[in-house]
């Protein structure tokens, strides 16, 4: 499409993907990608937009983890070690067992 390029890139979570989504459908009609991405956004978020980059910020503070991996975290919401495992299967960093427990100490306090 003419005129129309990527400007800038940047991972978000899916509650933000929900708020920008949710903003656009004020001013107008979604399109079918956009739908079913607000569809997806609404049935799996699991936090609100503000909460999301609290917790993204506050997980990229622990100093271990990249932005994806951190938004990967807030998106699944990991429960349990194991989840936490499955979630850096395939990344290079393998993360102690503090390291877990502090992740899901931290998603903890953000869960209720």
């Amino acid at each position: 499409m003419i005129g129309k390029g990527i400007s800038n890139e940047k991972v978000i979570t899916l509650a933000e993907v929900l708020e920008i989504l949710e903003k656009q459908k004020k001013h107008g009609e979604l399109g079918y990608g956009q739908r079913l991405a607000f569809d997806y956004a609404q049935k799996f978020a699991k936090l609100d937009a503000g909460k999301a980059r609290e917790l993204v910020e506050e997980l990229l503070k622990l100093g271990n983890l990249k932005e994806h991996q951190a938004v990967a975290l807030v998106d699944l919401m990991p429960e349990t070690k194991e989840e936490v495992q499955l979630i850096f299967s395939k990344e290079r960093v393998r993360l102690g067992e503090e390291d877990i427990q502090k992740i899901l100490d931290l998603i903890n306090k953000f869960r209720k």
